[in-house]
């Protein structure tokens, strides 16, 4: 096995015994047991063939349609899917259920050594920023960034840093050299969703007019608006989404729906890093519009 090798197989009952028996002596095998007719299997399986490449040469992804291969469906006791079920030295040493994002499959390749040492280091920077140490997180990160050029996670880390310390320029620099797959990825349109939020509040009055412009006149939506966008760029999601929903339940057809659609954007971007959120609001935004 060549370690530049990406290992992709679809199998069956009849070549189940050496692709993936066979080979899981050599390294480990994912095995997802998945319907070609569910959208979770099929995220599963475009994650793990994204792994796959990523990883090229370090494991096996095996792929098992069910509907084919009712044999292989029963021998391994699968009743629901997307199943993924790990192989090593020809026996099952793991089975996980139901949708995995990409994290949880990086956690779980990580438990059979797949990983990059990039991105320990990724979070070592993560754990110094939140901590105070921005300077230090900033170097380990450049120091990742020398040592895996390709792992853009790291350059995504950065932007995230230069936008929670206002270095705005150098962070939509930055953003603006990641490949396109990394700007269209969740994680892209969520730092794509501060950007743009960054850009318009520096053309705002700022934040302390505005609040002083709401207090004074509690009707002066242009204000109130004007002030979400500024609390969506200093993180504080909950109150720009109050004062959106203020102005939506006062004047639904504000600046063409302005107020709606901003709702509508908060809660996309806010739905990878932050899902719990994001669903608060989706349920809010449903309880205004069928009151």
């Amino acid at each position: 096995m060549s370690d530049k090798d990406v290992f992709i197989f679809e199998v069956t009952n009849n070549s189940f015994a050496t692709s993936v028996i066979e080979n899981s002596h050599k390294i480990p095998v994912l095995v997802e047991f998945m319907g070609v007719w569910s959208g979770p299997c099929i995220q599963v399986s475009d994650t793990l063939s994204v792994l796959a490449s990523e990883f090229a040469g370090q494991f096996i992804f095996a792929k098992v349609d069910i509907d084919e291969q009712p044999e292989l469906l029963k021998e391994y006791a699968v009743e629901n899917v997307p199943t993924l079920k790990v192989f090593k030295d020809g026996v099952v040493v793991q089975t996980e259920e139901g949708l995995l994002q990409q994290d949880e499959l990086r956690t779980l390749l990580k438990g059979y050594s797949i990983f990059h040492a990039s991105d320990e280091m990724r979070q070592q920077a993560r754990e110094l920023h939140m901590a105070g140490d921005t300077v230090q997180a900033v170097q380990l990160l450049t120091q990742a960034i020398q040592q895996d050029p390709g792992n853009t996670r790291v350059a995504m880390d950065m932007v995230q840093i230069f936008l929670d310390i206002n270095e705005l320029e150098q962070a939509i620099t930055l953003f603006n050299k990641l490949p396109d797959r990394d700007k269209t990825s969740e994680t892209g349109k969520a730092l794509l969703g501060q950007l743009k939020f960054r850009e318009l509040a520096a053309k705002t009055e700022g934040k302390a007019v505005l609040q002083e412009r709401v207090m004074t006149v509690p009707d002066d939506h242009d204000a109130r608006f004007d002030l979400a966008i500024c609390l969506v760029a200093e993180h504080d999601y909950r109150q720009a989404m109050d004062a959106l929903f203020i102005i939506f339940e006062q004047d639904p057809e504000y600046k063409n729906g302005a107020a709606r659609e901003m709702i509508i954007m908060l809660i996309n971007m806010l739905q990878s890093n932050n899902a719990e959120i994001a669903q608060s609001f989706r349920r809010r935004l449903g309880s205004v519009i069928a009151s």
